[in-house]
């Protein structure tokens, strides 16, 4: 785990964009129904463009004509998302919509028109990420296939359809599908920076380091302006450099436009104050980022973690219930379940974890991997030899930090502490600084009997933060207390094992003639010293 930098080693700081200017975006221009058709460089140049900001909220700079006319007139529904879009954010939903509406409209006239396929695709995976919708899913995939299959030379050079089956293959839990594409997008379009955050996502999900220090020094290179800022800031969460991911999420949130993109810039920064064990302070960013957009259901969940840290639990059910109203995550069944459990209401808790399964299946159909949060969830509540061979699955597929500790707690719930431990150590030492590993660890550390390890890894827990699960803290607490305090004087090993005691024959060194002999031996005259 990263705590520490040299100075040289801190990436430069991202440069705000310059002001974009923007030109006026009609319907009709969307979807051209007269003789006249654009180039077809410029007409790929624009949607290309749309494309990956769609599924980023990217910033495309569109001159205007300097023409001097007066202001244009107001856009309908699908212009106001390809403006939105230009503007460096996604589009509001409705408007998200119309734009999906048009373009179906546009391919079933023009059917050969492979970018607006990728536009169409890409619109798909952002609805299915926005809306929890992952009937879209296979929408996308064939949107998108179909927009490779259009370009000769079975897709090559289209960058587009590349980056969309990356940002799908990323919403649907499969990073290594993601890193193959995201690896041809930017192989194809290396000065594009639109292409780097999803491949820097696939990184981040398969545990590369590496790689994703390679992506984060291309993209800031290339500028990309509040979203590279944000996707800055998620991987120097990751590193444990909190200052500077603060510093990145603030200076993202401030130059976001958009209000789905502000808030999801404010969401990650009450993330930070969370994970330090502020809960008034994430409260009130979580609360800003609905207050910029209050659809957005990560702030919502976010919400009901904290209110349920300063004990509001009423409010925290209600905040986490609107989350799952707005999206019927996992994740949130989970949370929301063990926070009825420690409540002592069993059925309700009961109740969320039938639909986290049943979500999962549904999701399923969709293509999505949730194998992790299934696993996790069968550790603590269902079947922990089941968890294993889930979670064995998916280290080997995706072998994350977090991959590794929800199979090294898995172990731990079946009962292997020795092979859990492996686990538990490999993501508390390359993961971020997280209060569930470190408590995990020091857990299979006390089952183990290393109590002076248990101790202090679970104390790291608490002291990271004492809120970090409704059920999990209080077990940490419990089990710190049984373990007290350490002895007096600390460890044994600290100290020099005490040397033997020297056996005398004759007289003692203070004269007193009470030596000792092994029984059965005569008695042996002591050396004189060589000190003089």
């Amino acid at each position: 785990m990263e705590t520490e930098k040299d100075a040289s080693a801190r990436p430069a700081a991202l440069a705000p964009e310059p002001p974009l200017a923007t030109t006026a975006l009609t319907d009709s221009a969307l979807a051209p129904t007269g003789p006249r058709r654009r180039s077809p460089a410029l007409r790929r140049a624009l949607i290309a463009s749309v494309t990956g900001c769609l599924v980023l909220g990217g910033v495309v700079v569109l001159l205007p004509d300097g023409s001097g006319k007066a202001a244009p007139p107001a856009l309908g529904p699908a212009g106001r998302a390809m403006a939105a879009v230009g503007a460096g954010a996604p589009a509001a939903l409705p408007d998200l919509t119309a734009l999906i509406g048009e373009r179906e409209a546009h391919l079933r006239a023009h059917p050969g028109d492979e970018q607006s396929w990728a536009v169409l695709g890409s619109a798909y995976v952002e609805r299915g990420l926005r809306t929890g919708d992952v009937a879209s899913y296979p929408k996308a995939e064939q949107a998108l296939r179909t927009s490779m299959k259009a370009r000769p030379d079975d897709g090559a050079g289209n960058v587009e359809a590349l980056t969309g089956l990356a940002a799908l293959a990323n919403a649907r839990h499969d990073f290594r599908a993601a890193k193959k594409w995201g690896e041809l997008a930017t192989m194809q379009a290396p000065k594009r920076w639109t292409t780097y955050p999803v491949l820097i996502d696939a990184y981040r999900g398969l545990g590369d380091t590496k790689g994703v220090g390679r992506a984060l020094e291309s993209l800031q290179q290339l500028g990309g302006g509040a979203p590279a800022l944000m996707t800055a800031g998620r991987v120097y969460q990751d590193r444990g450099w909190r200052e500077d991911a603060g510093a990145a999420l603030t200076d993202a949130a401030a130059l976001a436009e958009a209000p789905a993109q502000k808030a999801a810039c404010l969401y990650r920064v009450g993330e930070l104050a969370w994970e330090r064990g502020e809960p008034v302070e994430a409260l009130r960013y979580y609360g800003a980022a609905l207050a910029a957009d209050p659809d957005h259901h990560p702030a919502l969940a976010g919400k009901g973690r904290a209110l349920a840290a300063l004990g509001r639990s009423g409010e925290a059910l209600s905040a986490y219930q609107a989350a799952l109203a707005q999206r019927a995550e996992p994740q949130y069944a989970l949370e929301l379940g063990e926070l009825y459990e420690s409540l002592n209401l069993l059925p309700a808790a009961r109740a969320q974890y039938d639909a986290l399964r049943a979500r999962v299946r549904q999701e399923s159909t969709g293509g999505v991997n949730d194998e992790r949060i299934l696993g996790l969830f069968e550790a603590d509540h269902g079947d922990p030899d089941e968890a294993v061979r889930r979670l064995e699955t998916e280290w080997k597929r995706h072998g994350s930090p977090q991959s590794a500790d929800a199979l090294g707690w898995a172990l731990h719930r079946a009962g292997d502490d020795e092979e859990a431990l492996e686990y538990a150590k490999k993501a508390h030492e390359k993961g971020p600084r997280s209060a569930q590993f470190a408590y995990h660890r020091g857990e299979i550390e006390r089952e183990l009997g290393t109590y002076g390890a248990a101790r202090r890894h679970i104390g790291e827990a608490l002291r990271i933060n004492p809120y970090f699960s409704p059920l999990g803290a209080k077990a940490a607490k419990g089990a710190l207390d049984s373990l007290g305090e350490p002895p007096e004087g600390g460890p044994e090993q600290v100290y020099p094992p005490a040397p033997p005691r020297p056996r005398y024959s004759g007289s003692s060194p203070s004269g007193s003639g009470s030596g000792t002999k092994p029984r059965g031996t005569a008695p042996k005259t002591s050396k004189p010293s060589k000190r003089r």
